[in-house]
């Protein structure tokens, strides 16, 4: 019995070695390249959405809460786990983050009226009017410009072999 024993751990010794071995295709030039005017683009797309919250008076943070109250599915309640996970934010975070926006009168909390202990958020008039601001200014960058970040994606998608 004991070569049994043996023989399998040989077996899946033998297994785990051609698992991990196999052959790995290189990364080439290009494809690093592709990668890395991906990352720029992308970075920049970021930054210009940071700067147009700034100008309206938003912290990069709120912008991106309002936008993802706004931007619930049909039938989706704006719940604060929700929006945490949407930001990929703590929740704790994404209360502190709902914390200033009413402060400052952009959203409103509710009660769910089922679940008592469900915390709905919902934007306000001055949040809609800010967020509608700076999504105008964002989707007109984009129309502009988007076509780069387009190519830059497409160049990593297609190998590198732009």
């Amino acid at each position: 019995m004991r070569w049994i024993g043996c023989y399998f751990l040989a077996l899946l010794a033998k297994h785990i070695v051609l698992r991990y071995n196999i052959p790995v295709k290189r990364i080439s030039p290009s494809e690093y390249q592709a990668m890395a005017e991906l990352r720029y683009r992308i970075r920049l797309f970021l930054r210009e959405g940071d700067v147009a919250a700034r100008t309206a008076g938003l912290e990069p943070q709120q912008y991106l809460m309002l936008l993802a109250i706004r931007g619930m599915p049909d039938g989706s309640a704006a719940k604060i786990q929700s929006l945490a996970d949407s930001l990929l934010l703590r929740h704790h975070s994404a209360v502190e983050l709902v914390d200033r926006l009413e402060k400052n009168g952009y959203v409103r909390r509710t009660r769910g009226s089922e679940d008592r202990r469900q915390v709905l958020v919902s934007l306000l008039p001055k949040g809609q009017r800010v967020l509608e601001r700076v999504v105008q200014q964002r989707i007109s960058e984009l129309r502009a410009g988007g076509r780069q970040l387009v190519r830059a994606i497409d160049a990593v998608l297609s190998n590198g072999r732009h």
